[in-house]
C-alpha cells in the first residue's frame, strides 16, 4: 500500500471508510466490549449507554445497523426504535434487537415494532456475526436496486434534456404507462417494472444531432430519416444485459414507435409482434405529449386527446392499451395535478 502526504496510508483509510458503520447500544459495558470483540474486526463500531444517547448518535450520522438493548434505565429499546419508525430520516435504519428477554412473546414484540431481528444473551458470536451479515447485505441489496432505478431516471431525463421537452414528460408518461397496465389486470411486480423502465424510451435522441433535434421548423426527409434512428441508438445505448429492468427498457426504447397496424419504425412491427410493454408506452408517450404545451402547440384537453387515441385504435395503438388508459382517467388527472410543467418551461 502507498503512504501518500503526511504519512496516511490511503489504501488502509479507504478500506476503513468501505466497512459498514454499526451502533451498539447496551447500558452494561461489559456487554459492549463483548459486542466490540465480535464485531470490530468487520466493521467501524459506535457505542451508546442509553436510548437518549443512541438518537442523538443517529442524529449525528445515521449507521448501516443498529444493534439495540431491550431493558436500559430511562428509554427503553422499545421506545428507541419507536422513536426512529416515526421519523422518515431513520424509519429505513435497521434494527437488531439484542437483548436478554427470551420469550416467545417479547421476540414477536420487537419484530412488531419494526425491527429485523431478534438475537437473545448470552450472545454467540457466530449466530450475530451471520445476523449482521445478512441483514447488511440485504441492506446492501436494496440500495443497488434503488440506485439503478434512479440512474434509469436520470438518464431518461437526460434524454429530455436534450429535447425540447420537459423533465416532467417522462415521469408523467411513467405513471400512465403503469395505470393502463395496472387497468389490464398485469401483474403488480409487472406494472412497478414498467413505470421504471417507461422513462427510457427516448433515450436514444441523445444521439441524433441538435441542429435536426431542436431544429424549431418541419424536418425535410434526410433529417427525418436521421430522427428515426433514434429508437436503434437507444437499443444499442441500453445493450443486452440480464437485467429484466434494462431488458424492459431496450425493449420500449427500440419498440414505442412502432405502429399496431405495422406502419410504424424502424422494424415495421406490428399487432402482437410489438411488445406489450411498448404498446402501453406509445400510447401514454403520446396522450402525454398531446395533453402538454410545446413551443410549436397549445396543450391539448384531456377529452380531445383520448378522442383522438380511439380514433387511432387499430392503426396507431393497440386498442387494449387505449382503453387502460382511459379506464384511470382519475388517476391520470392526479399524476398531471402532481407533475405538472413549471410555467413557462
Amino acid at each position: 500500500m502507498t503512504m501518500g502526504e503526511g504519512g496516511l496510508d490511503w489504501g488502509v483509510w479507504v478500506e476503513a471508510q468501505a466497512r459498514p458503520r454499526l451502533l451498539l447500544v447496551d447500558d452494561e459495558p461489559a456487554n459492549l466490549q463483548l459486542l466490540k470483540r465480535v464485531l470490530e474486526a468487520d466493521y467501524r463500531l459506535v457505542f451508546a449507554r442509553s436510548g437518549e444517547e443512541a438518537l442523538a448518535r443517529v442524529r449525528a450520522g445515521a449507521p448501516d445497523l443498529i444493534l439495540l438493548d431491550v431493558m436500559m434505565p430511562g428509554m427503553s429499546g422499545h421506545e428507541v426504535i419507536r422513536a426512529l419508525k416515526a421519523d422518515p430520516a431513520t424509519a429505513g435504519i435497521p434494527v437488531l434487537f439484542c437483548t436478554a428477554l427470551d420469550q416467545d412473546e417479547d421476540e414477536a414484540l420487537g419484530l412488531g415494532l419494526g425491527a429485523v431481528d431478534y438475537v437473545t444473551k448470552p450472545v454467540s458470536p457466530a449466530v450475530l456475526k451471520a445476523r449482521v451479515r445478512t441483514h447488511l447485505q440485504l441492506v446492501q441489496r436494496g440500495e443497488i436496486e434503488r440506485t439503478r432505478l434512479e440512474v434509469i431516471h436520470r438518464l431518461g431525463r437526460a434524454a429530455e434534456f436534450k429535447d425540447n421537452e420537459t423533465g416532467m414528460h417522462v415521469i408523467r408518461m411513467s405513471h400512465f404507462s403503469r395505470l393502463a397496465a395496472e387497468a389490464l389486470g398485469a401483474p403488480a411486480s409487472w406494472c412497478e417494472l414498467l413505470q421504471a423502465a417507461a422513462p427510457m424510451h427516448d433515450i436514444g435522441k441523445i444521439g441524433i444531432p441538435d441542429g435536426i433535434l431542436l431544429k424549431p421548423g418541419k424536418l425535410d426527409e434526410r433529417e427525418w430519416a436521421v430522427m428515426r434512428t433514434h429508437p436503434q441508438i437507444g437499443a444499442e445505448i441500453l445493450g443486452e444485459d440480464p437485467s429484466p429492468l434494462i431488458r424492459m427498457a431496450r425493449r420500449i426504447a427500440l419498440e414505442h414507435h412502432e405502429k399496431w397496424d405495422g406502419s410504424g419504425y424502424p422494424n415495421a412491427l406490428a399487432g402482437e409482434a410489438i411488445s406489450l410493454e411498448a404498446r402501453l408506452v406509445a400510447v401514454a408517450d403520446v396522450f402525454d405529449a398531446l395533453t402538454s404545451v410545446r413551443p410549436y402547440k397549445k396543450a391539448w384537453s384531456n377529452e380531445e386527446a383520448v378522442a383522438w387515441l380511439r380514433e387511432q385504435q387499430g392503426r396507431h395503438f393497440w386498442p387494449e392499451a387505449v382503453e387502460g388508459l382511459c379506464r384511470r382517467l382519475d388517476e391520470v388527472r392526479a399524476v398531471q395535478a402532481r407533475f405538472a410543467d413549471e410555467p413557462g418551461a
